[in-house]
């Protein structure tokens, strides 16, 4: 994920560098006057994210253009860093200079928006034209400040391992295998045949299931409101996680933990839900599958699971510089750069019209048309409203899955544990 730059020199060279990467960790940057060859003020910038959102060539290529620039990316954990950035934001100190923030957070922070750059202030209100509404407006404050710049969207399809399916005596072309799911209660008979016949798991996690279904439901978790509606869409994606894991199709691995990581390296599964983000994780993680991953569509339709925001905390020492590489990523060349790259889908409208995002084939992915599939998706989103609590009501709901597949509670006591835990974190 992180690909540090070797910089060779004198041991006053190694030295600075060593200063900017703790600066860099810190959250700060050297404002001791030093420069590079042509007098520009020498700039550590700290990235917070996750997962792989193609920064490793933009990171290179930002500081060769910008030689007095220096990119530290920071990868973790999906929740520990949202729950770092909240932390980070009430001490008032240590927060990155650039933050990435997920769907499922966005309006916990915009609801703190006087802890961010006010990026309309930066002039990204030139920007709004060029979004999906609804990105523009996830990520605004009810007066009208702009806390982020949209990176992705979430569009949804399904990947499988065709040549697991044809082991099994499973159809395994996409059209085929789109066709044996228009429902979740199909997908879940597919699984059994699957199970039966490989006498292997089908899909990774119970997570993975309920996080999409609720994502296809016209009401999540709150209503506009922002009050708690568990017995809408999360009843119904918990019911269909239920059933999976109550059939043996589940392999009860943790999503985005090391064991999962295992999973798909040992054939653990043979389906998981994808959002168009998921290729670049399934990529890196088992790049010797090339070939064998292939994208059907999602049961039950479309729908937006993930796509994040950049943000720039407002108690950064750097926020000028940390606003042109902001801007400088969502422009369409490197928008276009991480699709092709990592598969995240650009939340710019253009360019799905664009020959490099809608011709592209995904050869890792027996060279799907993912411009084609994820454009489709995208287009005719309808989006659900999120509210203030829906991060940490969600690993709120993903724990009493998790702890389902566990084996430490059983299913017919879950949706009660669910509904207790998400009350919790909805009143936290």
């Amino acid at each position: 994920m992180e690909r540090f730059g070797k910089r060779g020199g004198s041991v006053v060279a190694a030295g600075l560098a060593a200063m900017l990467v703790v600066a860099g960790c810190s959250g700060e940057s050297l404002e001791s006057g030093n420069t590079d060859s042509n007098g520009n003020a020498q700039v550590t910038l700290k990235v917070n994210f996750w997962g792989d959102m193609g920064l490793d060539k933009l990171k290179a290529d930002y500081e060769k253009a910008n030689p007095n620039v220096k990119i530290v990316l920071n990868s973790g954990e999906f929740n520990a860093q949202h729950e770092d950035l909240q932390k980070k934001l009430v001490a008032g100190n240590g927060a990155p200079d650039i933050s990435a923030v997920d769907e499922g957070f966005i309006v916990q922070f915009r609801s703190q928006a006087d802890k961010f750059v006010n990026l309309n202030d930066k002039g990204a209100g030139s920007y709004e034209s060029k979004y999906l509404p609804w990105k523009w407006k996830n990520s605004q404050s009810p007066d009208g400040k702009q806390i982020g710049l949209g990176t992705d969207v979430g569009g949804l399809a399904m990947c499988y391992r065709s040549d697991l399916f044809k082991a099994a005596g499973l159809p395994t072309e996409r059209d085929e295998v789109s066709a044996l799911w228009p429902t979740w209660d199909k997908f879940i008979e597919t699984g059994k045949t699957y199970v039966k016949n490989s006498k292997k798991k089908f899909v990774d996690s119970g997570t993975n299931l309920f996080n999409p279904v609720n994502a296809q439901q016209p009401v999540g978790f709150y209503d506009e409101q922002d009050k708690l509606v568990m017995e809408g869409g999360p009843k119904v994606a918990f019911d269909v996680s239920m059933k999976a894991i109550e059939a043996g199709l589940s392999a009860n691995l943790q999503s985005f933990q090391p064991n999962w990581d295992q999973g798909f390296k040992k054939d653990q599964f043979a389906v998981l839900a994808c959002p168009a983000w998921m290729l670049g994780h399934i990529q890196k993680t088992a790049p010797d599958q090339a070939g064998k991953w292939d994208i059907a569509t999602i049961p039950g339709g479309a729908g937006n699971w993930g796509g994040s925001w950049w943000t720039i905390p407002s108690q950064g020492k750097n926020v000028d510089e940390a606003y042109k590489f902001v801007e400088w990523m969502i422009q369409p060349a490197q928008q276009i750069e991480v699709f092709k790259t990592v598969g995240n889908l650009p939340s710019q409208p253009a360019l799905y019209k664009d020959p490099a995002v809608l011709d592209f084939k995904k050869e890792f992915m027996s060279n799907a048309p993912t411009g084609q599939i994820f454009a489709t998706t995208a287009e005719n989103l309808k989006p659900q409203y999120l509210g203030r609590k829906n991060g940490p009501t969600r690993v709120a709901v993903e724990n009493v899955i998790t702890r389902v597949q566990q084996g430490k509670l059983s299913t017919s006591a879950a949706w009660a544990e669910a509904v207790k835990e998400a009350e919790k974190a909805a009143t936290s």
